[in-house]
């Protein structure tokens, strides 16, 4: 008898099965540790059996045992282990089985009710629902909606699907922290008391715009400033009638265009100040299409009466062709002849401020929690953060405590604007305060809270918020995009900002442009300019989700740099059609491939060389990028496109190059053009076909 026998026997001798079955089966299945790790021993000897096999043995055995089933030696041990085992796993996965049977069988109690959100797509609605997206989609198609599952539907729309199911409908309502601490509740009629107009003065350079708020003021600030130019961003009030008016400070359009952009919608009234001796310029009109898209009421202070050259009727002729027609004339917009140099029509420009005010109907809730902008902010060494802030609504007061923006601090001490210390302040009220730990920005709002705690939260949230958009810019509405934009319903006008190098141009462009409305979305050029394209523009396309179209002229570098930073739709044309087709096929959704293109680098023409039978050749220093031999160009002078042509050499010293990069010296010869002047700009690019997205 083999070792293998021997041992089979004293297994099967040993003890009777009804006292040793569970103990081998157990030791079979589970406790292989102990017979891996334990030499088999015959008749007291060590021996070197094979562990795999030893198991196999025992288990075998101890399946037989539990059968009742008669050992079989001569068969295979690993096919009976195998086979004894398989018949362990069908029991389970029978077992598996009744239980899973046991679940589907459970009842299922239908829903009833449900809460969304006040918008959604498709797919998450159906998910909502637990409802497949194809039947919410037929669903949608029998109500006359087409969508898709990524399409967004609102809540009335889901409130009606969910009801074909026979499922209630409820608007599930966030709670965030600014529901907590922010207060936005509408007023009552009972609590609303008049406050002061909020008023901007703004126009072009050397206009009087200083000069007026200096005569209004009654205080010569002019001889103060450099170069006549205000300083710094600031409000003050004046008292007429005994009614109150506050201005805000402001250099200029692009300020007031820039607390537009950080959210602050404060002022009521534009003041355009026009000198009757100079009439409409281009930042006049600048000016004017901000106070338009910022909808706030035009008053047209014509300011200069006292010179000899002066005209108010030539300016309001002018005033037609910008869209401002004269009360007397027939229009709406008030026109008051003035004087700030001798102070004639200053009281009855600040009677008619008074009475728009009046027309307009302007209140706050004096009672309510205090929130306003913030209109200047500045770091003192020896005081630390000194902010200037216009309340809107409320009473703040000293000791409270505010966030601006992602900032938290308490008032410590409050100015007004004749720099008297002041324990509150009301609507419309200018005031500085010392207090925050951080220098907020020109236009974020303030709000006065009580839940500390909660609102050190939300400022910790909004930091998070801030890092996340550095990484991603929010989206501007493109051509490429246009018409699924305008299928979502998310875009009814289509503002645009036009630039062209001549009037005529100009005008035919923008009559053009407005004349391709359609039912579905109207054009709105809110600006239409002549001259290159400038940082201003790019502000105001940005805040007014504009796209901005250029004929003819240049972008310049910061401009360029502010568009693709903001993401701000920039388009360049030579032809009006082109400009025209596109819009008018983006409205569409028939947008063509198109080609874009690529600037290699610009040169600036230091001097110019009149060669006999050559043609004129530029003194060129590189000043980015690389000047290619063979490629397109164009000549630029004062932002406005003089010629395009083909470069059609470049000499490095008495050299031909194929190219001359940034940094060096270069000669360059356009082909058949020879109109080059020093200061002239050379842009060397070339288009590359592109297919749309």
């Amino acid at each position: 008898m083999n070792q293998v026998d021997k041992f089979m026997k004293q297994s099967t001798d040993s003890q009777p099965i009804e006292q040793k079955e569970t103990r081998d089966y157990s030791l079979t299945l589970i406790d292989k540790k102990k017979y891996n790790n334990t030499p088999a021993s015959v008749d007291g000897k060590k021996s070197t059996i094979n562990k795999n096999e030893l198991r196999e043995q025992h288990t075998r055995v101890a399946t037989s045992k539990l059968k009742g089933l008669e050992v079989n030696t001569s068969g295979s041990m690993l096919d009976l282990y195998e086979r004894d085992t398989d018949s362990v796993r069908k029991g389970s996965r029978k077992r598996r089985d009744k239980k899973v049977i046991s679940v589907n069988q459970t009842k299922i109690i239908p829903m009833t009710e449900v809460k969304l959100p006040e918008t959604m797509t498709v797919k998450e609605f159906a998910e909502a629902l637990k409802k497949q997206a194809s039947e919410i989609i037929k669903k949608l198609f029998s109500l006359g909606i087409l969508a898709t599952v990524n399409q967004e539907i609102d809540f009335d729309t889901a409130f009606l699907i969910a009801a074909e199911f026979g499922i209630t409908a409820e608007k599930h309502v966030a709670v965030t922290e600014e529901d907590i601490l922010f207060d936005e509740s509408e007023d009552l009629d009972k609590d609303l008391k008049p406050r002061p107009p909020i008023v901007v003065v703004m126009g072009h350079v050397d206009h009087g715009k200083t000069s007026l708020l200096d005569r209004i003021r009654s205080a010569h600030v002019v001889s103060g400033e450099a170069g006549g130019i205000t300083q710094h961003i600031g409000a003050y009030k004046v008292e007429v009638n005994n009614k109150e008016i506050c201005f805000l400070d402001t250099p200029g359009h692009e300020a007031f265009t820039e607390m537009r952009a950080r959210g602050a919608h404060i002022t009521d009234i534009a003041v355009i100040v026009v000198a009757a001796d100079d009439g409409i310029k281009p930042q006049t009109i600048e000016a004017i299409d901000h106070a338009k898209a910022a909808e706030v009421s035009i008053i047209v202070a014509i300011n200069k009466i006292d010179k000899p050259a002066a005209d108010v009727e030539k300016v309001k002729r002018e005033l037609l062709e910008v869209g401002l027609i004269a009360e007397e004339w027939g229009g709406d917009t008030i026109c008051v002849p003035i004087s700030a140099v001798t102070g004639e029509g200053v009281d009855t420009l600040l009677e008619m401020i008074l009475l728009t005010a009046e027309i307009k109907e302007l209140k706050a809730n004096p009672n309510k929690q205090a929130k306003g902008t913030v209109i200047e902010a500045r770091l003192d060494k020896n005081t630390g953060t000194i902010t200037s802030l216009l309340v809107q609504r409320g009473k703040l007061n000293v000791g409270d405590t505010i966030v601006v923006g992602d900032i938290i601090g308490k008032v410590r001490a409050m100015k007004d604007d004749k720099g008297r210390k002041v324990k509150s302040a009301g609507p419309s009220t200018p005031v500085e305060i010392i207090g925050l730990g951080a220098v907020p920005q020109t236009g974020d709002v303030f709000y006065e809270v009580e839940d500390e705690k909660t609102a050190k939260q939300l400022v910790s949230k909004r930091k998070a918020d801030v890092r996340r958009n550095l990484v991603k810019q929010g989206s501007k509405v493109t051509l490429e995009d246009l018409f699924g934009q305008i299928k979502e319903g998310e875009i009814k006008d289509l503002n645009v900002i036009v630039k062209a190098d001549v009037q005529g141009t100009l005008e035919a462009l923008k009559n053009s442009l407005e004349k391709i409305s359609n039912e579905e979305v109207k054009v709105r050029v809110i600006h239409a300019a002549t001259g290159g394209i400038k940082e201003s523009d790019i502000t105001l396309a940005s805040v007014s989700n504009a796209i901005v179209i250029g004929f003819n002229v240049r972008p310049e570098s910061t401009a360029m740099a502010q568009a693709e930073k903001e993401k701000v739709d920039l388009r360049l044309y030579s032809i009006i059609y082109d400009a025209i087709n596109d819009v008018e096929s983006a409205m569409k959704g028939m947008l063509k491939p198109t080609f874009k293109e690529v600037v290699h680098g610009t040169a600036e023409v230091r001097a110019t060389f009149k060669v006999s039978n050559v043609g004129t050749i530029a003194g060129c220093y590189v000043k980015s990028g690389s000047i290619i031999r063979n490629t397109l160009c164009r000549l630029i002078r004062d932002s406005v496109v003089v010629a395009e042509a083909k470069i059609e050499s470049v000499k490095r010293e008495k050299d031909d190059v194929k190219e001359a990069r940034e940094g060096y010296e270069c000669g360059i010869k356009l082909e058949k053009f020879n109109d080059i002047n020093d200061g002239d700009i050379i842009e060397c690019y070339e288009m590359v076909e592109e297919k749309r997205k």
